[in-house]
């Protein structure tokens, strides 16, 4: 019998914004803006998965008005010039049918793993001048940087809904700033923005998503991304329980937060089996559960191969879609994200709407280097 898929295929409003599906595009460093400047490519490659039927395009990293915001020269601004090809994008999007919202970052201390030589033209910057525990990169910042960050962020989302954009994601996950500040490992500061408790520590990411909610009104969409994992460390657990978990994600939903994006490696994994089970909640399940927020989740969708395994040559084949089927039939979690399937195959979820999954194409890492 085939798979009924018609759960992620119903329509779905947050604020604003009318989605019609739960699938997103996972968003996806590419590396493609000349001059951080997008251009026509963008527009053409984004508007070819809403036309495959992607209910929501979150787009790779867009980088705010900071210095050093960035650690490759390919990646795209989310301000001044690259404005304007910017809403180009999101009308590419829109006459597709889709819904479009930038995800807006900063990489902190994060340098990047390429080997072309480029560095931003200022050091780097992160709450206290370390990529990891014991590991200084460029520079601790001062209140006034952490302040102008903020409002780097808030005029971003502004930008952003003033250009005609359905949403806005901050990037809060995988030891990038936002997630520097969260982490004992990379945050040792005193006063405002530090302290002992992952709660204290998150007083800046709870500014940040104030000045946005200020910046951009009650009814446009704030989505944040967050991660226990860090590319630093990939073990590492900021909250190690359901009541830390909701002591750090609480205060930010209440900041503003609309949607909270789940990021884990597999998200069939069960963020504590020791209190559910081998097929308990996931990190979203969890996150959804304990705050109320909706949630997204997102982790190695539609193939038998994690991401990781893709950064070091492992191709993928697609996997089985029971087990997403049956987390959001049981209304675990409110959408999916889908990541490196759609890099190969832009009409993913076309094809999974009318049952065609024999058509479903592998993941080949050589698409990480494609722009199409």
């Amino acid at each position: 019998m085939p798979l009924d898929t018609s759960v992620l295929f119903q329509p779905l409003t947050i604020g604003s914004m009318q989605l019609a599906n739960r699938i997103a595009m996972a968003p996806m460093t590419r590396s493609f803006a000349d001059g951080g400047i997008p251009d026509e490519r963008h527009a053409a490659y984004y508007g070819a998965r809403a036309a495959g039927e992607v209910g929501l395009i979150i787009t790779e990293g867009t980088v705010v008005s900071r210095p050093a915001s960035r650690n490759e020269s390919g990646i795209p601004f989310f301000h001044g010039s690259a404005l304007a090809p910017w809403a180009k994008v999101a009308e590419a999007v829109h006459a597709e049918g889709g819904a479009i919202a930038p995800q807006i970052w900063h990489v902190g201390a994060v340098a990047s793993g390429r080997s072309d030589g480029w560095m931003p033209d200022a050091p780097m910057e992160s709450p206290s001048g370390l990529i990891a525990p014991e590991r200084p990169v460029g520079v601790a910042m001062s209140d006034e940087d952490v302040a102008d960050t903020i409002a780097a962020f808030a005029a971003a989302a502004a930008d952003a809904r003033r250009l005609g954009f359905d949403a806005v994601e901050v990037h809060g996950a995988h030891g990038y700033l936002v997630d520097q500040f969260f982490w004992d490992g990379t945050n040792l500061r005193n006063g405002a923005y530090g302290g002992a408790s992952l709660p204290e520590r998150s007083r800046f990411a709870a500014e940040l998503v104030a000045a946005i909610r200020a910046a951009v009104g009650p009814d446009f969409p704030l989505i944040l991304r967050v991660s226990q994992w860090k590319q630093q460390m990939y073990e590492v657990r900021l909250a190690p329980s359901p009541d830390e978990v909701a002591a750090w994600l609480c205060p930010l939903v209440e900041a503003g937060v609309d949607v909270l994006h789940c990021s884990q490696r597999r998200f069939w994994e069960p963020e504590f089996p020791e209190l559910d089970g081998e097929q308990g909640l996931n990190f979203a399940g969890w996150a959804k559960k304990l705050t109320g927020a909706r949630t997204i989740s997102v982790g190695s969708v539609g193939l038998n191969g994690d991401f990781f395994g893709s950064f070091a040559g492992q191709n993928c084949a697609p996997a089985a879609l029971d087990g997403l089927i049956n987390r959001m039939e049981r209304d675990e979690f409110d959408m999916i994200a889908v990541g490196r399937a759609l890099l190969t195959d832009p009409d993913w979820a076309a094809k999974v709407r009318a049952g065609r999954m024999d058509d479903l194409l592998p993941f080949d890492t050589a698409h990480l280097a494609v722009f199409a």
